[in-house]
């Protein structure tokens, strides 16, 4: 049987009203109880990350050069990991003084799924620095113009970042190959 349609073209009963009623509040509560499942999945998630998160050091409490790094489970933060190696990053440039706050609204909005990208998203990085801090959030097709928009839109508004705000999308690609030319060059005294 395809559909409730079918089942009614083989009942000879008289009753079709009331089994597609059945079967249609069957159906009903079936999906109501899938939607609870996957809200308590969700909530739980978001329950063990905020017991792990509220003992963190936030980012504008570090000093000298640190990094951190939230990755899906099984994605590294590396350009070579085959999630990330077709992707790339937005990355933003903050002032001091604005990373703890940019980055716990990034990472809310990774976890409350709100880039509405499917699983386009790999992860995020904070990067403290002394003049600046920079904050990147990575997806896996650096060539799908219209996600790679709709992140950047996304990121724009839950950082309410001003208007002219620079931001600037890197290919891991391009990153690899900025990175080994570094490496090659050859420097003498």
């Amino acid at each position: 049987m395809n559909n409730k349609f079918d089942a009614l073209k083989d009942d000879d009963s008289g009753d079709h009203d009331q089994n597609e009623e059945n079967s249609t509040q069957k159906d009903g509560e079936k999906e109501k109880t899938e939607r609870d499942k996957g809200q308590s999945s969700s909530k739980r998630k978001v329950e063990q990350f905020w017991r792990f998160y509220s003992h963190m050091v936030r980012p504008g409490d570090l000093t000298g050069h640190s990094d951190f790094h939230l990755f899906k489970e099984g994605i590294k933060p590396m350009w070579e990991d085959d999630a990330n190696k077709n992707g790339g990053k937005w990355i933003i440039r903050l002032r001091k003084g604005l990373a703890s706050r940019c980055w716990e609204n990034l990472i809310l909005a990774m976890l409350g799924e709100q880039f509405m990208v499917g699983e386009e998203i790999c992860g995020a990085v904070v990067s403290v620095r002394f003049q600046e801090d920079i904050i990147s959030i990575w997806n896996k097709t650096a060539s799908d113009q219209a996600t790679t928009a709709r992140i950047r839109d996304t990121l724009r508004r839950v950082l309410n970042l001003p208007p002219n705000t620079i931001m600037e999308y890197k290919t891991h690609t391009d990153s690899i190959k900025d990175n080994s030319s570094f490496r090659n060059t050859k420097i003498t005294l």
